[in-house]
Order: structure tokens, then C-alpha cells, then sequence
């Protein structure tokens, strides 16, 4: 056996394995060392990741509802609501009734809520690039198939 048949065993070997692993475990570890990587980066920040997942979507600008925070970042309303609360509490996030419906709320970043988001993403997107090193040129890949298996609801 050469060198080169070798890796290629090797290679099929750990393709096997990942395969024989349930989709939901595999998803659950990598958000697992998804979140450990940016939690250490968040922490000079004082931020938590639940936090920072608001702070990354109000920071289109857009305001968003309570619902459609949920939806996005997936944890129970009521969790939501107390990150929103902390949020507000520290001046990064504002509520304030649509205009198109004033049975709606919507949450948006403050101008000290952006400057945050400003300073906070370079880090996460450095904890991001240093979990999606392992894959080399295959990360755009996995990127791409995740989009379209989260968009598959």
C-alpha cells in the first residue's frame, strides 16, 4: 500500500464514521464549538451569545418584532424577552411601537447598541474563520448547504 492509498483509506474511514452519526448530533457538536469559540471572544465585550445573535440581527437596521427575534435566534419567548430587557437595560437596544401597527413593537439598535456591534464583529467573525479553518476550501460548501437546510422549514 503507498502512501497516497493510505490517506485515501483514511479519509473513507472518517466519512463513514460522520455519516453513521445522527445529523442532529453532529449539528448540536459543531454549535457547540461554534458557541465556545465566540463566547471567548464575546466575553472582553461582556456580551453573552444570545446577546450578541440580537445585536448581529437588529443591526440591519430594519426593527425587528419579538416574534421575529424568536424565529431568528431560536430560544423561547420568554428568554428573549429578558435579553431584550439586559439590552435595553445597557442603552444598546430601543423598543418602540410600528408606526404601521400599533399593536407591534419593534426592537432596534441604539447608536451605542451599533458602535457595539461595530466593535464585537470582527471578533465573532475571527471565532467564525478559526472554527471554519479545519474545512480549508470546503467551508464556503458547508456554509452554503447549512443556508439551504435552515431554509428548508
Amino acid at each position: 500500500m503507498t502512501g497516497t492509498e493510505g490517506r485515501a483509506d483514511a479519509g473513507e474511514s472518517r466519512a463513514n464514521r460522520a455519516s453513521a452519526v445522527p445529523l442532529g448530533r453532529l449539528l448540536a457538536q459543531a454549535e457547540r464549538l461554534l458557541a465556545r469559540r465566540t463566547e471567548a471572544a464575546l466575553a472582553a465585550h461582556g456580551l453573552t451569545v444570545d446577546q450578541w445573535r440580537v445585536l448581529d440581527l437588529l443591526a440591519d437596521g430594519e426593527g425587528h418584532t419579538m416574534s421575529e427575534i424568536v424565529a431568528a435566534i431560536v430560544v423561547p419567548g420568554p428568554t428573549l424577552t429578558k435579553i431584550v430587557d439586559r439590552l435595553v437595560d445597557a442603552a444598546a437596544v430601543y423598543r418602540l411601537v410600528d408606526a404601521r401597527d400599533r399593536r407591534r413593537v419593534l426592537a432596534y439598535l441604539s447608536e451605542s447598541g451599533q458602535a457595539l456591534h461595530a466593535r464585537v464583529a470582527p471578533d465573532v467573525a475571527a471565532a467564525e474563520e478559526a472554527a471554519l479553518s479545519a474545512l480549508g476550501p470546503d467551508a464556503p460548501v458547508l456554509l452554503d448547504l447549512l443556508a439551504r437546510l435552515a431554509d428548508n422549514r
